[in-house]
């Protein structure tokens, strides 16, 4: 079987050709990131070895089914290259690279006895935000169109602590975002909250 690290390569290869891709791709298989190991979140989604890669291709699988439905495409004309979608949807998180630290912590088992369990804490070295710190680390090896930037800095939605008003612009001014916003909460609700 596939690992999500081989899968997220080949996706990542096969789609993504912008200058600057191969040395961001670099990056994320070296010793200074730890992407491929991450959870993508400390105890929520995907809060695994590896789910940083996981949830990035389930936001990936789910932005290029939502954007091939019917309705997206005849009524909405929503049309994207493969490109900006796999950079969206696989790149979105990359704000969690490094931050996600293996810790433990005390919970009670279903006899109400105590059990030390492992978790992950969270330490974020470079408190940059969510989508603007991923922007930010994406702009280092390879441009950005506009709405690609955009979709990446707001794809939490309105479940993030940004002023409502500029996650309603962003998504009426650039569709993507929204696209991408619905495919991380299908991923992070429905998806990853079976595996759980």
């Amino acid at each position: 079987m596939e690992s999500y690290k081989e899968k997220f390569i080949e996706i990542y290869k096969n789609n993504i050709k912008r200058e600057g891709a191969d040395k961001l791709l670099e990056y994320l298989e070296s010793s200074a990131s730890d992407f491929f190991t991450a959870p993508a979140s400390a105890r929520f989604h995907s809060s695994h070895e590896g789910g940083l890669a996981e949830h990035s291709i389930n936001v990936y699988e789910a932005l290029v089914g939502y954007l091939n439905s019917p309705r997206v495409k005849d009524v909405y004309g929503f049309n994207y290259s493969d490109e900006s979608i796999a950079i969206v949807a696989l790149l979105h998180d990359l704000c969690k690279i490094n931050v996600y630290k293996k810790g433990f912590r005390n919970v009670k088992d279903e006899k109400g006895a105590w059990q030390r369990v492992e978790t992950y804490e969270f330490d974020d070295r470079l408190p940059y935000g969510h989508g603007e710190k991923s922007v930010y680390i994406i702009t280092g090896y390879m441009k950005l169109t506009r709405e690609e930037a955009f979709a990446i800095r707001y794809h939490m939605g309105y479940s993030s602590t940004e002023d409502a008003r500029n996650v309603s612009a962003a998504f009426e001014m650039f569709p993507l975002a929204f696209a991408l916003s619905t495919a991380d909460s299908e991923a992070t609700y429905f998806i990853e909250a079976e595996k759980k």
